[in-house]
């Protein structure tokens, strides 16, 4: 679980925009490290390259200097829908009738397989099995028809899911945010053009002005000369369902999302986590990194108890670290994660963490701070328990791996072997965020959906896009 992709497209007056998307990408890391790539457009042609690995790894200095145009957009991927490996890795390029299109896609469709069916059977051929490859499909389809903003009107209304898309049409670099604005993206200005990007802190790394972000249901076309932008709102939905676990987990603490800081949203929702659950211990430990804001915020709620740093952690083991035999999985929690004694021993504990998946981690932490000497270890989450699995994009377990899709808050606490275990409510997310529950996706703490996915629950009536006052069709 844990990541996802991060999307951005650049317009420049007069300099190469290769640099400045590789930096983005960068700041963009921690939302994808399978593949990365950049596409480009000299005016002439269109120039890509797309690698496995992390950004530094996938490009080198040719590389970037190959990538000639003002105009380009860039993508770091995190395997959700489609194969892993080269197949999948984006930008996903193709050239038609009416030009060379690139696209970007963070998100996931829940009707891929019925469009790619429709438009195989039209004669277009697919090279791989992921849902980026149908979106740009059908756009290239519908740009023979008609013109820039009518052919992403129409790819709108027979697209269904969660989608944050940067695309390029020739020179052209567009945005484009689902209706119901479930993935985050947003527009930047820079001093010689503008930027469209998953999250705030790629602007502030090119050190440019986050202007606003993108609509749900929005398109915005960048000028190609840098000069501006233009905005079509294209579906207008009754509510939105903006993913909540991107202000919990998935985004950078010093992104705004939906106009909110999201370091900000976590140490209000730490207090909140204190006011509901809080206890009396020695000590407030998170779990770093993404516990720190929590725990920071929690342990100010508290006001009396003190925020210690009790782990440290190994940048330097990452998701592939081979472990075999039982005994070396658990030796790599030792790895990740060192526990400052002197912090711990003798002393009752508040371990916070953002969300308990599996809880294979959480029950070795617990062990591990005993272990260091703790003499109590009382667990507080700072998001609801993780009852479903995502459907948006997200790389999340299945029901049967999820160890509260079965179990109680006392189970889990007994599962993990904590003194106590609490999790953060609905409600709380709900009043922090500012937003109704109607109008944020809370699928796997509910189980309930606010897409219409075969063989679960829906949150809502499923509003399907509708243009020009009729449900859109294929042949609109």
């Amino acid at each position: 679980m844990h990541e996802k992709c991060g999307v951005v497209g650049i317009s420049l007056s007069d300099r190469a925009a290769a640099r400045p998307l590789y930096y983005s990408l960068y700041a963009l890391q921690h939302r994808g490290q399978e593949s990365a790539g950049i596409v480009t457009h000299d005016g002439f042609q269109q120039h890509s390259h797309v690698e496995m690995g992390l950004v530094g790894d996938a490009f080198d200095p040719d590389d970037i200097e190959s990538l000639n145009g003002s105009n380009g957009i860039g993508h770091v991927r995190y395997p959700t829908s489609g194969s892993v490996g080269t197949s999948c890795a984006q930008p996903f390029s193709v050239s038609f009738k009416s030009g060379s299109l690139g696209l970007s896609h963070n998100g996931n469709l829940v009707n891929a397989e019925e469009i790619r069916e429709e438009l195989a059977g039209l004669g277009h051929a697919f090279t791989s099995d992921g849902d980026t490859e149908v979106i740009a499909h059908d756009l290239a389809r519908n740009l023979l028809e008609a013109d820039l903003v009518r052919a992403v009107k129409r790819t709108m209304s027979r697209i269904h899911g969660s989608y944050s898309l940067t695309i390029m049409h020739d020179e052209t670099v567009l945005g484009v945010r689902d209706p119901q604005g479930n993935r985050p993206l947003c527009i930047g200005e820079l001093e010689d053009g503008y930027v469209i990007a998953s999250e705030s802190a790629a602007i502030d790394t090119l050190d440019g002005e986050l202007v606003r972000d993108v609509k749900p249901g929005e398109l915005v076309v960048l000028h190609p000369d840098g000069s501006g932008y233009d905005s079509y709102q294209l579906i207008d939905l009754d509510n939105t369902a903006n993913c909540f676990f991107e202000h919990v987990y998935f985004a950078r603490p010093d992104s705004h999302i939906d106009e909110n800081l999201v370091y900000d949203v976590r140490r209000e929702l730490g207090r909140k986590l204190w006011e509901e659950s809080g206890i009396d211990t020695d000590v407030v430990l998170p779990v770093p990194d993404s516990g720190r804001s929590f725990a920071s915020g929690y342990a100010d709620a508290a006001e009396d108890v003190e925020f210690a740093e009790g782990l440290m952690k190994n940048r330097y083991v990452g998701r592939t670290f081979i472990m075999p035999t039982q005994d070396e999985r658990e030796r790599a929690v030792r790895l990740k994660l060192n526990p400052i004694k002197s912090t711990i021993e003798g002393k009752t504990v508040t371990l916070i963490d953002d969300s308990i998946v599996r809880g294979t981690t959480s029950t070795q932490l617990v062990k591990l701070l005993r272990d260091a000497g703790a003499e109590e270890v009382h667990m507080r989450i700072g998001s609801p328990p993780i009852v479903a699995p995502c459907y948006m994009g997200i790389d999340m377990a299945t029901r049967e791996e999820l160890i509260a899709g079965d179990r109680s808050v006392e189970e889990i606490r007994d599962h993990i072997e904590a003194d106590s275990l609490a999790y953060l409510s609905i409600d709380a997310i709900s009043e922090v965020l500012g937003k109704s529950e109607a109008d944020l996706c809370l699928g796997c703490v509910t189980g309930e959906y606010p897409y219409d996915i075969e063989g679960e629950a829906t949150d809502r009536d499923v509003e399907r896009p509708v243009i020009d006052g009729v449900e859109a069709t294929a042949d609109d």
